[in-house]
């Protein structure tokens, strides 16, 4: 429980330093960004907090072994030597999933192969393709890096979403966009395009502090030396805050709408949302103070024509700036002029993001006169 050991928090590139900023501010020790996510030093609370509290990653892998090979009789004998006994458990099954870039061994298979080998012959441990308990060996530049993936299914499967739209956004993806936007929970939010609520619901879990692993399972606890009894005191330990604030949603689509308020009950915060079926050029400026809009319109290669999508992009604009002062603004396109259509004053935009093979980024803008 006490040792140090590198952590690492996986992501989609582009967002690595929204992510190092997550952890540092959660008080995760030593962050550092490097492509495609971010390592913190710690031991096993700090794997199971990660996995709690940690809002923008996708999963959470503990390293258990670094070394160099050149060829896989050198990777079978440095394989027998990890003390798999200290980390798996010869009675759950597990699977092994290997990557290979720059190095002398690149043969994918052949490196699982001789790891899953040896975590047969030396722990004893059952070895199953389905398993949710992964080995993640990664072989770069001939440096050999052995993991256990602690998350076990990806963290944006908070166990709430049970109906999705088209396209939906992933609650880490939402997560890290609305820190970008320079929201901490201390002010409303209103998505006018909700789908089925996911930045709507996020931004009000944020506000109330619901930790986004409160209703699922992870993989580590089938790990050897799991501690239920210190997990579940980890567990209950993270307590949720009152707020005042409300987050809205709304949508031209009736059944967009009743997806967000199932989803919302799901999640606990249906007392802190609200979710209507409006258009965009009917949406009102909500009571009370200025907050957040954000926004996740469809785009063209993703839901339907680029160039009759600029009409929509020209109405929520035009709504926006005539009925939205004080208010600031982030979209989510994937394309510099759809986003220009709005005719809102945005910044430059922030890094571009893989989402499901598309290119996205964020325009945010200050408060809107």
């Amino acid at each position: 429980m006490t040792a140090q050991f590198d952590i690492f928090l996986a992501i989609a590139p582009g967002l690595e330093d929204m992510l190092c900023a997550e952890l540092r501010e959660a008080g995760f020790g030593d962050p550092r960004a490097e492509p495609g996510g971010v390592t913190v030093r710690g031991g096993w609370p700090e794997v199971w907090r990660a996995n709690l509290e940690v809002r923008g990653a996708n999963r959470v892998l503990a390293r258990i072994a670094s070394f160099r090979v050149v060829h896989l009789a050198q990777l079978d004998k440095r394989a027998r030597q990890i003390p798999w006994g200290e980390v798996l458990r010869a009675d759950r099954p597990v699977r092994v999933e290997a990557t290979c870039r720059k190095s002398r061994i690149y043969h994918a298979g052949a490196a699982a192969q001789r790891i899953e080998t040896a975590i047969r012959e030396e722990l004893g441990a059952p070895l199953s393709p389905g398993a949710e308990l992964c080995v993640r060996v990664r072989i770069d530049d001939n440096i050999c890096t052995v993991s256990v993936d602690t998350s076990g299914e990806l963290l944006h499967r908070r166990g709430f979403k049970e109906a999705v739209n088209r396209a939906p956004m992933r609650e880490t993806l939402a997560a890290l966009f609305l820190r970008q936007c320079g929201y901490d929970g201390s002010e409303p939010v209103l998505d006018p395009m909700c789908g089925s609520g996911t930045l709507v619901i996020e931004a009000a879990e944020i506000a109330a502090g619901l930790v986004p692993g409160r209703g699922r399972s992870f993989a580590f606890e089938q790990l050897a030396g799991f501690d239920s009894e210190a997990w579940h005191a980890m567990r209950a330990g993270a307590e949720a805050r009152e707020t005042a604030l409300r987050f809205r949603g709304s949508d031209r689509d009736a059944g967009a709408v009743a997806m967000s308020r199932t989803n919302a009950h799901r999640a606990g915060v249906a007392h802190l949302t609200q979710f209507s079926q409006v258009p965009v050029e009917d949406l009102q400026r909500p009571d009370g103070p200025p907050g957040l809009v954000i926004v996740n319109p469809p785009y063209g290669a993703r839901i339907g024509n680029k160039t009759r999508l600029q009409a929509l992009y020209r109405s929520l604009g035009t709504t926006l700036l005539t009925r939205f002062s004080g208010w600031r603004v982030g979209l989510v396109t994937t394309e510099k002029m759809l986003a220009k259509a709005t005719r809102l004053p945005f910044g430059p935009a922030g890094p571009v993001v893989d989402h499901g093979g598309l290119k996205i980024r964020l325009y945010t803008t200050g408060p809107l006169a």
